[in-house]
Order: structure tokens, then C-alpha cells, then sequence
């Protein structure tokens, strides 16, 4: 991670660049909300792919993080779920490059944006089952990270044009 960043390593906040120098593990409530009407359908049958159960509105999620072999490892349960793991395989290098996340048979390529002395995630490129589909036939992804009094805070959410928001989740976990 810290290679790949180089001097865009700086930028990042002291707790962020700990955690992904040497790992660990966070935990925490998380808000889950599912839009309304289509948008809401859409957003369960997304959650139920991804592992989150859709029946609460505040669960726990429980997030460990780790490199190995040049790769960084995110493995993440909601609750009592089951683990959904993502491995990221750095390519060329901070502001250019960016990461594939591999999810099951999704995978993304992803650019990192600093700010707040956190980062967004920027989709670039996405394949599933190995075959290239364009971005525009998948929803819209927000994801982002940064540290807030002393928390790891997140948000990931997913939209699509006319219907609006499909599913988000966000909060603040700590470090274990």
C-alpha cells in the first residue's frame, strides 16, 4: 500500500496509513438504508448478494484487513452473515495507477482520490466473469474512507439514474 501511494502516502491520516501498513481489525454499528419503491427492490436483491441483511436499519459490521503477497485483503461481515472477502492488486502507482478489486466474479478497477486526508474510490473499469461490461450498465458506486475522531468512518452506496439511491451503508468503527 505504502509503495503504491509513494509520497501520495503523506497525505493520507496517520490512523489510515497504520491501518494499512500493518493491518487490524474494526468493528462498529452501521446505518443500512434501502431506497423506496423499485429503487428499494433493486436495493435488497443487492444487499442479499453482498451479505447484508436487509430486516434491520443498524448493524454491526466486523472488517479485517491485511496484505499479503503484494495484494491487500478486505474481509467483511454484517452482522452475524456470512464473510465477504475483496482482494486488491495495485497497478502502476499513486495519482496514475489505480486497484482491481476482485469480489466474487466482479471485479473493478479502481482510482484513488485523496481528500480529507482520506481517500474515494473512483470506478474506472469493470468486469464480470472475466468479460468486460461498461460502467454505465452497472449502479453508481460511492465509496469512500477517512478518519473522524479517531474512527474509521466510511460510506459505500449504490444509485441508479431516475431511481435514485439502491442501498448504502455507512459508519464508524474502530480499531480493535
Amino acid at each position: 500500500m505504502e509503495r503504491w501511494f509513494g509520497e501520495g502516502f503523506k497525505h493520507l491520516h496517520p490512523l489510515l496509513q497504520r491501518l494499512h501498513r500493518q493491518g487490524g481489525t474494526l468493528h462498529g454499528p452501521v446505518d443500512l438504508h434501502t431506497g423506496t419503491g423499485l429503487a428499494g427492490w433493486f436495493g435488497a436483491r443487492l444487499a442479499t448478494r453482498l451479505g447484508i441483511p436487509t430486516d434491520k436499519k443498524q448493524l454491526d459490521l466486523f472488517v479485517t484487513i491485511h496484505s499479503r503477497n503484494d495484494a491487500l485483503h478486505w474481509n467483511r461481515r454484517f452482522g452475524d452473515g456470512a464473510y465477504l472477502c475483496s482482494t486488491f492488486h495495485p497497478c502502476g502507482s499513486w495519482p496514475d495507477g489505480y486497484w482491481i478489486e476482485s469480489t466474487g466474479a466482479m471485479r473493478l478497477a479502481l482510482a484513488v482520490e485523496t481528500t480529507d486526508r482520506g481517500w474515494r474510490w473512483r470506478p474506472l473499469k469493470a468486469w464480470l466473469h472475466g468479460m468486460r461490461i461498461p460502467l454505465w450498465l452497472l449502479p453508481r458506486t460511492t465509496a469512500y474512507k477517512r478518519i473522524e475522531n479517531d474512527r474509521y468512518h466510511f460510506y459505500v452506496g449504490f444509485s441508479l439514474p431516475v431511481l435514485g439511491t439502491l442501498l448504502s451503508y455507512s459508519g464508524n468503527l474502530s480499531a480493535d
